[in-house]
């Protein structure tokens, strides 16, 4: 099928602000460091671009996972018409920062977009990534037209058996998940696997039919390459899309990791639970997509 690309208007300058301080407690994630080959990188203390320069290094640099004249895609939650002092999606510095160096490590095309919930030309204006993404050299693309998405059978689904599913994800060479960490109603807390449903066109689907269940389903058909969560700003509670600033911790972190299982359970530890507490999480390690026993991980841990 031949890709259609529907490229989107530059975003008026802004700028991000440091959110309202944390009155709530953040696990010791980031203690110790273990060797080299690490299976997640977890790091603190940095901006958004500047810890994931630190953890791309870590893994081998993005020339792992781009070659020379691949196409990618990047799926941030580009979800809510919200500025990114709200944090309800992901940093659009971090977004750039992923592109720029998908370029640097030869990637022909990079693609950007999500199936947002508010108006998607309002969410890609408001969140800052239209115009970041774009000065990077993206093409930013809409996720709001049906006929952008082939319907797909997902094997050895329980609940979620079947899915429309955006073009880019299916024809890309390289898939680069980048969520937001924060607190979501329905799920008790959104990030790698959950934003995911982002790239369906059929959302209510998921709500529908077990949600925890259908997340593990899909996370089972593509996995992307690459699961980088920003956890710069957190939407601690009223998720997701938050009603205020208040709602925001500032926790200056980063995971990234190829186990989207892995990458969900060291979010969920830094958001004051256990993976175990996430259904989907669970169901998703006993399903041997990944894994959630962090302690038996190779975890490389960097404060800035």
């Amino acid at each position: 099928m031949k890709r259609r690309h529907f490229l989107i208007k530059s975003l008026q300058a802004g700028a991000i602000t440091a959110a309202t301080a944390s009155a709530f407690d953040i696990p010791n994630l980031f203690a110790n460091t273990l060797p080299s080959s690490p299976d997640l990188v977890a790091v603190k203390g940095g901006m958004p671009d500047v810890m994931f320069d630190k953890a791309i290094a870590e893994l081998g640099g993005l020339s792992k996972f781009v070659k020379k004249g691949q196409t990618v895609v990047i799926k941030p939650n580009i979800g809510w018409d919200v500025v990114p002092e709200n944090a309800g999606n992901t940093n659009p510095l971090l977004v750039k920062r992923i592109i720029e160096h998908c370029f640097n490590a030869g990637a022909k095309s990079v693609y950007v977009f999500d199936h947002t919930c508010d108006n998607w030309t309002s969410c890609y204006k408001t969140s800052g990534i239209e115009r970041y993404a774009s000065d990077a050299g993206a093409k930013v693309v809409s996720g709001a037209n049906e006929s952008y998405y082939q319907e797909v059978t997902i094997p050895g689904a329980k609940k979620l058996k079947e899915a429309k599913v955006h073009e880019l994800i299916l024809e890309s060479d390289v898939f680069i998940n980048v969520p937001i960490l924060k607190d979501h109603s329905s799920s008790r807390m959104t990030s790698a696997m959950k934003n995911l449903m982002g790239v369906v066109w059929d959302r209510g689907e998921w709500h529908r039919n077990d949600l925890h269940q259908s997340i593990t389903d899909f996370s089972a058909y593509r996995k992307p390459d690459l699961n980088i969560i920003d956890a710069y700003l957190v939407m601690k509670r009223n998720g997701p899309r938050g009603v205020s600033r208040e709602d925001v911790v500032e926790m200056k972190s980063l995971m990234i990791s190829t186990d989207i299982v892995a990458a969900d359970a060291a979010a969920a530890k830094l958001f004051g639970l256990e993976p175990a507490d996430i259904r989907y999480i669970k169901l998703a390690h006993d399903a041997k997509l990944g894994r959630m026993d962090l302690d038996k991980l190779s975890i490389k841990r960097i404060k800035i």
